[in-house]
């Protein structure tokens, strides 16, 4: 393992934050991953969550916040549901500069919190 991040968002802060300034809501989400969750009554929790992969990722390949872009990292799902991190752009560069070849992701939430862990392999 080349790396790993774990982060933590706040879904009621995360809402706050998307209701006061909804351009936010493209600028941190891929319009794949809009669209995926466009069918849902309320998406904040897995939005959230998809947000806290991005913290995880810059944090497993140890940078910060501008190091890349928003749309370089973003939350897809395999056949059987599993999400699959999908890195692109800047953060993909670094990744490749760093010999990341693989990721892992986990993520989860509960009515409060989203949680996400990211390994840079």
């Amino acid at each position: 393992m080349l790396g790993i991040g774990i982060d933590a968002v706040d879904i009621a802060r995360f809402r706050l934050m998307l209701q006061r300034r909804p351009e936010l809501r493209q600028r941190l989400f891929t319009p794949a991953e809009c669209a995926a969750l466009a069918q849902r009554s309320d998406a904040t929790a897995s939005l959230a969550a998809r947000f806290a992969v991005r913290e995880a990722t810059m944090k497993s390949l140890g940078v910060g916040l501008g190091a890349f872009d928003f749309h370089d990292v973003s939350v897809h799902h395999q056949d059987g549901g599993a999400p699959r991190l999908l890195v692109v752009g800047r953060a993909a560069e670094i990744a490749k500069r760093m010999g990341v070849t693989d990721w892992r992701v986990s993520i989860s939430h509960t009515e409060t919190l989203a949680m996400a862990v990211v390994a840079a392999l």
